[in-house]
């Protein structure tokens, strides 16, 4: 049961995991609304604050058969879909103002025994994250529906660097993925810690498009390692920037939605929020 100290966003998540589990069913307003213990109206309200549309159209946007119609895009292959650009005005692409910089091969041997790390929690649409940055970049951005965790992993990556708890204008920069307007944005500059094939193909998830949706094997196919779908799936798994390398996009080759390392309901909630908001509706 909810309770009157849970989040918006916990609230739509809990309505997102009934809609799933009882998608046969197709469950009307009125139906996930009791199981809410909410009104229609009220629910129906909250629901279109926080999402920016119905919860009706929204719903939409998360089933499986609106996965299937992103990917076919007017005949397209999953390739092609997945991978094309040129959306412009509102729907312009984060994707185009974030840079990767791995780090050197002293960086990582060390653990980041250089490094000076700032890090801070902010509210999102999806929940609380952490988010950290050195002095070239943000190096890791998570959900962190526990907070103690969430640092223990970071710490885990940079065993040796020295942390501060604070806010500096990287962090503020690269949470502005969550507002509509990136006219007056500078570029993005991420500092990663990682293998030259996982930078590879974090780069690639920055190509699959606000809206669109990839499988694993058509990020193979575009590093030109068409056999290597399983490693492409172990590198996605350790991205270490939610959202904004975004991961959440791709999706099983049966176009089953598939795993996600802050929740598969929240890899929902983001797909059909991104799908909105292309489609005019957010």
């Amino acid at each position: 049961m909810m309770t009157r100290e849970a989040t918006d966003y916990e609230r739509i998540a809990a309505a997102i995991d009934y809609i799933r589990n009882n998608f046969k069913a197709q469950p009307n307003l009125g139906e996930v609304a009791t199981a809410m213990h909410l009104s229609s109206f009220h629910f129906q309200r909250l629901f279109t604050e926080w999402a920016g549309v119905s919860p009706k159209k929204f719903l939409q946007y998360i089933s499986i058969a609106h996965a299937r119609t992103l990917l076919k895009d007017k005949g397209a292959t999953l390739f092609e879909a997945a991978f094309e650009t040129g959306l412009s005005g509102t729907g312009r692409l984060h994707d185009l103002f974030v840079n990767i910089e791995g780090m050197t091969p002293g960086e990582y041997k060390n653990g980041g025994a250089a490094l000076t790390i700032n890090y801070s929690y902010a509210e999102t649409p999806f929940g609380n994250m952490l988010i950290a940055s050195t002095t070239k970049g943000i190096c890791y951005m998570a959900f962190a529906d526990d907070e103690a965790l969430a640092l223990k992993e970071l710490q885990h990556i940079f065993p040796n660097a020295q942390y501060r708890q604070m806010t500096d204008i990287l962090q503020q920069s690269a949470l502005q993925i969550f507002r509509h307007d990136w006219n007056n944005h500078d570029k993005i500059k991420l500092h990663l810690k990682g293998t030259d094939f996982q930078l590879k193909v974090w780069e690639a998830l920055l190509k699959i498009p606000t809206g669109k949706l990839a499988s694993y094997g058509s990020i193979a196919a575009q590093l030109q390692a068409p056999s290597a779908s399983r490693a492409v799936g172990s590198a996605v798994g350790d991205n270490p920037i939610a959202f904004l390398i975004p991961c959440h996009r791709v999706i099983q080759s049966g176009e089953a939605l598939g795993q996600y390392h802050w929740g598969s309901t929240r890899k929902a909630a983001m797909i059909g929020w991104e799908a909105a908001q292309v489609n005019g509706e957010g």
